[in-house]
C-alpha cells in the first residue's frame, strides 16, 4: 500500500479532511488535478491585482473556520457592516451604526427602516438566532415561500432579496429557506471579509499542516476496489493503493469517480476592472434595487483591502448570474452591459477601467433546494469516502465540516479505538 489514506482534490474538504487524519498519525497523499491548492477557492495575482475567483468572503462566524483556521494569520480585512443600495432617486447607505457612526442618521431615515416591516423581518429572522438544531428540524420551504408566509413585502424584502441573491447565485427565491437562514444567522454573529492575500490564502494555510506536500497536476481517472482497499489512477499512468480513499473533488467530478449522482450546481462571472480613482470610497456592498442589469452586487475590494491593487490603482469586482436553464452553454452578459450598470450603481463614468481578468465559474455552488438535506453520508461503504460541500451546505463552512466528518469516518474504521 502506498498510503493509509488517499485524498482525491485539494479544495477546502479534501485538506481538512487530510490534515485531520494527519494529525491522527495515518499517512496520507492527497492528489490534486489543478496546478495549486484551493478548489474553487483560488486567488489569481494579475499584474498585481489579487482577483478571487468568483467574488468570495470568509465569515470568520463560522464555526469551523473558529476552530481549525488562524484568522490572525491570515490578516483579514473585513468589509463595511452594511450595504449601498442604488435606487431610482439615488444611492442609499444602510449599515450598522455602531460600527459606521457616520451613517446612523442615512440608516434610519431611509426607506428600509420602517416599523412593519421591522416586526416581518424580525418574525422571519427568529429561527435564524436560535439553536441550530432547532432550526433544522422545523419544516423547510423555498426562501420566497417563507417570505410571503411572514408577510414581508416591501423595500426591505427587496433589499433582503437582493443581498441573497448574490450569495446563494439565484434570483427566483427558491434556495431553502432554513438555508438561508443559516447565513444570516453567520452574518449576525461575523463580519465577512477577506485575507490580506486574497481568498487562497486560506487553502493555502490549511495546506502547510499537511506532513506531505500536495501532488498537484495529478487528475485522477479512476477510483476502484482492489486487494481489500483502493486503486487509485491518475491520468499519468501511475497506480498508488491505499486502504481508504476519499473523493474530496469538485462535485460533479466526484460523481464521475463514484455512484453517487451529481448535484445541480450553480454558476457566476466576475469582472475585475482597474481603476485609477475610485468610484466610491465606502468600503461596502454595493446593490441595484431597480435591476437595471446583470451586475448582483459589486464592491471596491481595493477600499477595504488595499492588498488587492498595486500602490495607487483600484480594483473594482462586479458579479452577475449564469443562467442556470442554459448553464453549460450559457451567454455571458456582455463587458459593455457590465459597463453600463456599473455606471448607473456607482454614478460614475466606467469607460476608461481596465479589465484585469474575468472569472466564468459555472460550478460556483450546488443547488441548495427545500427540504435542507445536511450531513449527508460520507462514507459510500468498504473505505470508499466522499467529501465536500455537497454533503452538508454549500458554503465554506459546509465544505470544512464535511472534511472533517469524512476523516471521522476513516478513523472509525482504521482506528476503531
Amino acid at each position: 500500500m502506498d498510503a493509509d489514506v488517499i485524498v482525491i482534490g485539494a479544495g477546502l474538504a479534501g485538506l481538512q479532511c487530510a490534515r485531520h487524519l494527519t494529525r491522527a498519525g495515518l499517512t496520507v497523499r492527497v492528489l490534486e488535478a489543478s496546478d495549486a491548492v484551493g478548489g474553487r477557492v483560488r486567488t489569481d495575482l494579475v499584474d498585481g491585482f489579487r482577483c478571487d475567483r468568483g467574488f468570495q468572503v470568509l465569515n470568520p462566524a463560522y464555526p469551523a473556520v473558529k476552530q481549525d483556521v488562524d484568522i490572525r494569520a491570515l490578516r483579514m480585512r473585513s468589509l463595511g457592516r452594511g450595504v449601498a443600495v442604488r435606487e431610482q432617486d439615488g444611492l442609499t447607505v444602510l449599515a450598522d451604526p455602531t460600527r459606521h457612526p457616520s451613517f446612523a442618521v442615512q440608516t434610519l431615515r431611509g426607506p428600509y427602516v420602517r416599523s412593519g416591516e421591522l416586526r416581518e423581518l424580525a418574525a422571519w429572522a427568529v429561527p435564524a438566532l436560535g439553536p441550530v438544531k432547532w432550526l433544522l428540524a422545523a419544516p423547510d420551504s423555498t426562501l420566497a415561500e417563507s417570505l410571503d408566509a411572514a408577510g414581508l413585502d416591501g423595500p426591505l424584502r427587496t433589499l433582503l432579496e437582493r443581498f441573497i441573491t448574490g450569495v446563494v447565485l439565484e434570483d427566483e427565491g427558491s434556495t431553502s429557506a432554513a438555508f438561508v437562514r443559516l447565513l444570516v444567522r453567520s452574518f449576525a454573529f461575523g463580519a465577512p471579509g477577506v485575507p490580506e492575500e486574497g481568498m487562497g490564502a486560506l487553502p493555502a494555510q490549511l495546506a502547510t499542516t499537511l506532513a506531505r506536500p500536495v501532488e498537484l497536476g495529478r487528475r485522477v481517472t479512476s477510483v476502484a476496489p482492489a486487494g481489500g482497499g483502493w486503486a487509485v489512477e491518475a491520468d499519468d499512468g501511475a497506480l498508488l493503493t491505499a486502504p481508504a480513499a476519499v473523493v474530496a473533488a469538485d462535485p460533479v467530478s466526484a460523481a464521475h469517480l463514484t455512484d453517487e449522482p451529481a448535484p445541480d450546481m450553480k454558476g457566476c462571472v466576475t469582472w475585475w476592472f482597474a481603476a485609477d480613482e475610485p468610484p466610491t470610497d465606502l468600503p461596502f456592498l454595493f446593490l441595484d434595487a431597480t435591476r437595471a442589469g446583470p451586475v448582483v452586487n459589486t464592491a471596491v475590494m481595493s477600499n477595504a483591502a488595499p492588498s488587492y491593487a498595486p500602490a495607487g490603482r483600484h480594483l473594482v469586482q462586479a458579479t452577475a448570474l449564469l443562467p442556470a436553464a442554459t448553464r453549460a452553454s450559457a451567454t455571458v452578459p456582455s463587458e459593455a452591459d457590465v459597463r453600463i450598470h456599473l455606471s448607473a450603481i456607482y454614478g460614475r463614468d466606467t469607460t476608461g477601467w481596465e479589465v484585469v481578468t474575468v472569472h466564468r465559474v459555472e460550478r460556483a455552488l450546488p443547488v441548495q433546494s427545500p427540504p435542507l438535506q445536511v450531513r449527508q453520508r460520507v462514507h459510500l461503504g468498504n473505505g470508499l469516502y466522499v467529501a465536500g460541500d455537497h454533503r452538508d451546505t454549500a458554503s465554506i463552512q459546509g465544505a470544512m465540516v464535511s472534511g472533517r466528518r469524512a476523516a471521522r469516518a476513516v478513523l472509525r474504521r482504521l482506528r476503531p479505538r
